[in-house]
C-alpha cells in the first residue's frame, strides 16, 4: 500500500481557509495517510498555520505542521512543539527553513533542520513522526551533492522518521538520490514530492526560487502552449501521471502532493494511477 499525502498553505482570508476545507473534503476520498500545512519564513505564518492545523484536524484527519527554526528562538520553537504535543498533534514537518530577507542565520539560536529533529526528541520523545526535507535535485545552498547526502543523514541520525523531496521532473535523480543515501547506509523511506503542474508562469517562478529543475524538452513544450490554460493543464497531467508511474515502479514508498490548495489536478493524477 503506497503512502498518499498533501501539502497545504495558510490561507491569509476567511474566504481562503473555507475553500481549502471543501479542498480538503475532496482529498479525503483518497484516504491520505496526512495533510501538511506549511510555515513562512522565520515563522511569518506561526500563527495562521497553527489555527489552520486546528481546521484540518477537526476533519478527523492527520494533519502535519510545518516547523522551521530560523528565525525563532529555542522557547519559540517549545512553545510551538509543546502546544502541538498538547492538542493532540502526531506528526510535524521539521525544516531549517528560508531566511527573511535582511535576517542572518547569527539571529537564529537553532540554525538547522537536524538541530531542530534533535530538540524536539528532546523535548517530546518520540511522541511525533518527524518528516524532513530531501532535495534529489540538491539543496540550492548545498556546497555539493554528497554534502546535501550527507546533511540529510544527519537528519534521520538525529530521529527523523522520512523524507519529503523538493518537487521534480526527472525520475532518475530520484533513483540516482536514494541510491546515493543506500550507499551512506541510510535505509529511511524518501517521498517523492509531487507537483501539478497548473500555471506554466507560476511555475517557472516557483522552481527559480527553489532550484527544481524544469527539464529543457518539458519547459519548450510548456512555452509553446503557455496561453492555453486547458491544454497546459492536459499535458501537465499527462507528464505527472508518467512521472509517478516510473517513481512508484522505482520502488518510491508513496507521493507527497504540493497542491496549492487545489484539489482536481491531484485527484485526476491519483485516479490515473489507480491509487
Amino acid at each position: 500500500m503506497k503512502r498518499i499525502s498533501f501539502e497545504f498553505f495558510p490561507p491569509k482570508t476567511d474566504e481562503g481557509r473555507t475553500k481549502l476545507l471543501t479542498t480538503q473534503q475532496k482529498l479525503l476520498a483518497k484516504k491520505p495517510a496526512f495533510f501538511s500545512c506549511t510555515f513562512g519564513a522565520g515563522g511569518s505564518t506561526r500563527d495562521n498555520t497553527r489555527e489552520m492545523v486546528g481546521k484540518l484536524r477537526e476533519q478527523h484527519a492527520d494533519t502535519a505542521p510545518h516547523l522551521s527554526c530560523i528565525g525563532q528562538s529555542r522557547e519559540e520553537i517549545l512553545e510551538l512543539v509543546r502546544g502541538y504535543r498538547d492538542s493532540g498533534v502526531r506528526r510535524i514537518v521539521a525544516l531549517r527553513g528560508d531566511l527573511p530577507s535582511g535576517m542572518g542565520y547569527a539571529q537564529s539560536e537553532v540554525k538547522y533542520a537536524d538541530d531542530l529533529v534533535r530538540l524536539i526528541r528532546e523535548e517530546t520523545g518520540d511522541h511525533f513522526t518527524l518528516e524532513v526535507a530531501a532535495y534529489p535535485e540538491m539543496h540550492p545552498q548545498a556546497r555539493s551533492f554528497e554534502d546535501d547526502i550527507a546533511h540529510f543523514k544527519r537528519k534521520i541520525d538525529a530521529g527523523a522518521n522520512s523524507g519529503l523531496t523538493q518537487y521534480f521532473y526527472n525520475a532518475d535523480a530520484y533513483g540516482y538520490y536514494m541510491d546515493a543515501l543506500r550507499r551512506t547506509g541510510c535505509d529511511a523511506p524518501v517521498y517523492p514530492g509531487i507537483m501539478p503542474i497548473l500555471n506554466v508562469a507560476n511555475l517557472i517562478r516557483f522552481s527559480g526560487v527553489c532550484g527544481a529543475d524544469i527539464p529543457r524538452w518539458l519547459r519548450s513544450k510548456l512555452d509553446d502552449i503557455k496561453d492555453d490554460e486547458q491544454a497546459v493543464k492536459a499535458f501537465g497531467e499527462e507528464v505527472v501521471t508518467r512521472l509517478c508511474e516510473r517513481l512508484l515502479a522505482m520502488g518510491a514508498p508513496g507521493l507527497h502532493f504540493y497542491t496549492m490548495n487545489q484539489a482536481q489536478a491531484s485527484l485526476r493524477i491519483l485516479d490515473n494511477l489507480g491509487l
